[in-house]
C-alpha cells in the first residue's frame, strides 16, 4: 500500500486539480514535506486521510489503495473475461459499461485511472469517447486503452491523436491485456510477479 503521494496522485484521490492540492499544501491546510534539493511536494498517506477527511472528501479512493478500471465493451462474454482477469490480479476496483452514453457517465463520477475502451460500441464510437474525455481537463490523467477487432493501423493512428494511449487488436488474451493496463499504469506486470 502506498504510504506517500505526489501532489497528482492526491489530486486524483480527492478528485479535484492538482493545482487545488498545490494551495491547500502551500497554505499548511494540507500537511506534508518538500523532496530535498528540489521544489516537489509529497504528501504522507495519514496527513492525506485526515486532509480529506476534514474537507468531507469521500475517503473511500484512499482506502482501498486499488486502481480503478472502467471496461467499456457490448459484448458481454468479453466483459465478464476482463472483469474476471482484472479481479484475479487484486489491485483494482472495476466498474463496466456496455455503450458510449454509460461509459461517459461513468468516467466522470468513477474517474477511473485507466478506461478500456472497444471503439466499436452501439451508440457512439471510441474515437469521440476518446475525444470527450480529453475534451475535459479533469480527466487528462485518465489512460485509454482502445480495443477493437476490426480496424487498420491508419485508424490505429486516428485513435491515438483523438486521444487513446494505446491500442491492442482483438482477439488478444486478457493477461496480455492485464500487462498492458498494468504497464500503462506504471504497476509491476502480473507476469513478472
Amino acid at each position: 500500500m502506498k504510504t506517500v503521494f505526489t501532489t497528482g496522485e492526491a489530486a486524483k484521490i480527492c478528485k479535484v486539480s492538482q493545482q487545488t492540492i498545490i494551495r491547500c499544501f502551500d497554505s499548511g491546510q494540507l500537511k506534508g514535506f518538500r523532496v530535498p534539493g528540489s521544489r516537489f511536494r509529497r504528501i504522507p498517506r495519514d496527513q492525506l486521510f485526515n486532509f480529506m477527511r476534514e474537507n468531507g472528501i469521500p475517503t473511500d479512493a484512499l482506502e482501498s489503495g486499488k486502481r480503478k478500471v472502467l471496461i467499456v465493451d457490448d459484448d458481454q462474454d468479453l466483459v465478464e473475461l476482463m472483469v474476471d482477469a482484472f479481479e484475479r490480479d487484486g489491485r483494482f476496483e472495476i466498474k463496466t459499461a456496455n455503450n458510449g452514453f454509460d461509459a461517459g457517465m461513468l468516467v466522470k463520477e468513477f474517474h477511473p485511472d485507466i478506461v478500456v475502451l472497444d471503439i466499436m460500441l452501439p451508440d457512439i464510437n471510441g474515437k469521440e469517447v476518446c475525444q470527450r474525455v480529453r475534451g475535459d481537463r479533469t480527466m487528462e490523467d485518465v489512460k485509454i486503452l482502445c480495443i477493437s477487432g476490426m480496424v487498420e493501423q491508419d485508424k490505429v493512428s486516428d485513435l491515438k491523436d483523438a486521444g487513446a494511449n494505446d491500442f491492442i487488436q482483438k482477439p488478444f488474451s486478457v493477461e496480455a491485456l492485464l500487462d498492458r493496463a498494468c504497464s500503462m499504469l506504471d504497476l509491476e506486470s502480473v507476469t513478472s510477479m
